[in-house]
């Protein structure tokens, strides 16, 4: 394939975290052109440079007037679940706060009774959904964590449908663990034993049937504490699972503090992150994956401290949070708004947080988030003449096209691939 005459083309170049100014280049390209073979980008220029790759077997895109983008990753899911919470929504508009709504029977042990409840078939059905309007909206890489079920037999389901998914859906799919989620019902007189069910049977199995790369534990006042959180996660790295961090999303007790101790891969959320906390982050190259949409979603009335995160140095990526309660989309597209209008970020900074940064915050900037010879063809192609555009024009999805491993399998912006 041959994609011409782009009107902009952000290559996003890097195979790194980018900090500080560096997250303000994007590495544009006017009146570019990108080239593919087997699966891989094989030149990028401007100009007519391609014109030496012309033969009758090339596929031959124009995307003039088009801005062609990295395939957009969304590092911080929790896609597999059954049923919804609509319920909980005058909840939320009579101001009850979240961990009310929690130990009220509602909220994350809301969904995990209907996610016990569920076969593999049917939750492999719901997302598969939910993966083709995130793949329409541009979105190529998801990250997807456990998490809606809290016990041995359904997280391994859960962790199942994504495996079984990343086989037969154009999507990559990255696995993460998130039993430490909630403390299920059954064990809510005895906490210990359930952090003990997932540090000795749980993880081990995870582990020996390569069911995630990552660990993940919610640390929050009324759900983990700091030193439960630390035993998870340091339990999870000894056996090679990567840590992520669910941190300090509505009180400041320390999360973003651990996730540098541990030198985790990412701490995530980080609304009421500290100042302390966001300079360990940063001293140890810990990604923030930061959420506005779950801020606007849960009428915070306040997002990340993104600005101040990005001047000490840490690496900020963005991502939708897609889950049935708090942050109810699957649009990328949609995070772009509240991230310039919430977060005060630039465009630049923005698309750089959703590919390249994102890619680092699943392991897998070595093979994606940027356009650069070499790396997998996953690009998104949006109707829109810059990339100031794109952000500019919201509530619409502007995806034209999306090309996955050098096919397309978005046109007009719905899906067209076939099932594996």
């Amino acid at each position: 394939m041959i994609i011409k005459n782009i009107s902009c083309l952000v290559t996003c170049a890097g195979s790194f975290p980018k900090t500080k100014d560096k997250l303000k280049d994007a590495g544009i390209i006017e009146n570019g052109y990108i080239v593919i073979e087997d699966n891989f980008i094989v030149d990028v220029g401007s100009g007519d440079g391609y014109k030496k790759y012309l033969n009758d077997n090339r596929v031959v895109v124009d995307a003039q007037g088009k801005t062609v983008t990295p395939g957009l990753i969304d590092s911080h899911t929790h896609v597999v679940y059954a049923g919804s919470r609509e319920f909980e929504l005058p909840l939320k508009l009579q101001k009850m706060k979240y961990i009310d709504i929690l130990n009220a029977g509602g909220g994350i042990l809301s969904t995990v009774s209907k996610t016990r409840e569920a076969s593999q078939e049917m939750l492999e059905a719901e997302t598969r959904k939910r993966l083709d309007l995130m793949l329409s909206h541009g979105t190529t890489t998801v990250e997807s964590k456990s998490g809606y079920a809290l016990d041995f037999e359904n997280e391994i389901k859960m962790l199942q449908v994504n495996k079984n998914l990343n086989k037969t859906h154009p999507m990559d799919i990255v696995s993460t663990y998130l039993g430490a989620h909630a403390i299920p019902k059954e064990y809510k007189g005895n906490r210990e034993e359930y952090i003990n069910l997932m540090i000795n049977k749980v993880m081990p199995y995870i582990k020996e049937n390569n069911l995630a790369d990552f660990v993940d534990c919610f640390c929050e006042e009324g759900v983990f504490t700091v030193e439960e959180a630390r035993k998870i996660l340091k339990a999870g790295q000894e056996l090679g699972l990567k840590a992520k961090l669910h941190a300090d999303e509505i009180e400041s007790i320390g999360g973003a503090e651990l996730a540098g101790e541990i030198k985790a891969v990412s701490a995530e959320h980080l609304v009421a992150a500290s100042d302390e906390g966001i300079k360990a982050m940063a001293d140890n190259n810990v990604i923030a994956v930061l959420l506005p949409t779950t801020s606007f979603y849960l009428m915070l009335n306040k997002f990340a401290r993104a600005r101040k995160m990005i001047e000490e140095g840490v690496p900020v990526a963005l991502s939708t949070d897609c889950n049935p309660g708090t942050s109810p989309t699957e649009s990328l597209q949609s995070t772009m708004t509240f991230a310039c209008f919430g977060l005060r970020m630039m465009p630049e900074e923005i698309i750089n947080a959703m590919t390249i940064n994102a890619a680092c915050a699943v392991g897998r900037e070595k093979e994606i988030g940027s356009i650069e010879i070499g790396k997998k063809a996953d690009l998104a192609i949006f109707n829109a003449k810059n990339l100031n555009y794109l952000f500019y024009h919201f509530g619409v999805n502007a995806v034209d096209k999306v090309i996955k491993n050098g096919s397309i399998v978005v046109q007009d912006g719905k899906p067209v691939y076939k099932q594996k």
